[in-house]
C-alpha cells in the first residue's frame, strides 16, 4: 500500500503540475486561472486536450507547437516532473497520515511561489494566502483525527514566530526583505513547525546558506553586482522542501537535544 501510494501521489503530481505551469503565467499577471483554456503565445491556437497530457505531450510534440512549430519552454514538462518527484517524496516522508494532503498542498505552493519568483522577483498574495488556509485546514483535520493538537500548536506558534521576525527586518528595511517573503513566512512556519522547532531552524538556515553561496558565486563571477536583490523567496521554498524531505536524516546527530 505504501508504494502504491507513493506511486499514486507522483502521477497526481504530474496534473498538478501541468495545472501549476498554468497557475505559474498567470497569477503574477493577474489573468484568470480559469478561463480561456491554455493557448500556444505564439500564435494563440487553444491547446488540444492530446496536447495536454503532462511531459508526454511535450515530448511528443519535440517541444513545439502542433500548428506555428514556436518553440514550446522545456520549463512546462519541467514543473510538471518537478511536482510529480516532490509529490513522491512527500508521500514518502508523511506516508499514510491525514497530514498528507496538507504537505501535498504546501510542496504545490512552494514550487508555483519559487518559480514565479525566479521569473519576476514577485511572490503573489493570491497563492500565499489560499495555500495557507489549506495547509491550515488539512493540518487541522490531521490534528483532530489523530489527536495531535501539540503539534499544531507548534506549529502555529512557528508560523507567528518567524512572521514576527520577517515583518520586523522588513520594517526596519524594507530593501532588504520584501513583504512578499513576510507573507511566505507564514506559510513555511506551518508546513514545517508541524514537524518541530528543529525543521524551523533547518529550513531557515539551509535557505539562507544556499542563498549565500550561490550569491557569493554569482558575485564572483561577475555575474550579479553587490547590491542586487536576489529571489530570496526561491531559497526559502528550496530551504522548506529540503528540511521536509531529508530533514529526519540531517538532524539525527541532534535527535538527543531536547529542543523540541
Amino acid at each position: 500500500m505504501f508504494t502504491l501510494l507513493i506511486i499514486g501521489c507522483a502521477v497526481l503530481g504530474l496534473a498538478v503540475g501541468s495545472f501549476l505551469n498554468v497557475v505559474i503565467y498567470r497569477v503574477p499577471r493577474k489573468l484568470s486561472i480559469v478561463a480561456p483554456r491554455s493557448a500556444c503565445p505564439s500564435c494563440s491556437t487553444p491547446i488540444l486536450d492530446r496536447d495536454n497530457i503532462p511531459v508526454i505531450s511535450w515530448l511528443i510534440l519535440k517541444g513545439r507547437c502542433r500548428t506555428c512549430h514556436a518553440p514550446i519552454s522545456p520549463r512546462y514538462p519541467l514543473v510538471e516532473l518537478g511536482c510529480s518527484a516532490l509529490f513522491a517524496g512527500t508521500a514518502a516522508r508523511v506516508g499514510v497520515h491525514w497530514a498528507l494532503p496538507a504537505y501535498l498542498v504546501f510542496m504545490a505552493s512552494l514550487l508555483a511561489l519559487a518559480m514565479i519568483d525566479l521569473e519576476l522577483m514577485v511572490l503573489p498574495k493570491m497563492i500565499i494566502y489560499p495555500s495557507l488556509l489549506g495547509v491550515a485546514a488539512f493540518l487541522t483535520l490531521a490534528a483532530g483525527v489523530n489527536h495531535e493538537w501539540h503539534r499544531l500548536l507548534i506549529a502555529g506558534i512557528c508560523a507567528l514566530s518567524w512572521f514576527a521576525l520577517f515583518f520586523l527586518i522588513n520594517l526596519i528595511s524594507p530593501r532588504a526583505l520584501g513583504f512578499g517573503d513576510v507573507r511566505l513566512s507564514l506559510l513555511l512556519g506551518l508546513g514545517l513547525g508541524w514537524f518541530g522547532v528543529r525543521y524551523v531552524i533547518l529550513g531557515f538556515f539551509t535557505a539562507n546558506l544556499v542563498g549565500a553561496v550561490i550569491g557569493v558565486t554569482l558575485i564572483a563571477l561577475k555575474k550579479m553586482k553587490r547590491n542586487q536583490p536576489i529571489a530570496y523567496g526561491v531559497f526559502l521554498a528550496f530551504g522548506a522542501a529540503s528540511a521536509i524531505l531529508v530533514g529526519s536524516i540531517l538532524l539525527e546527530p541532534f535527535q538527543n537535544l531536547t529542543l523540541r
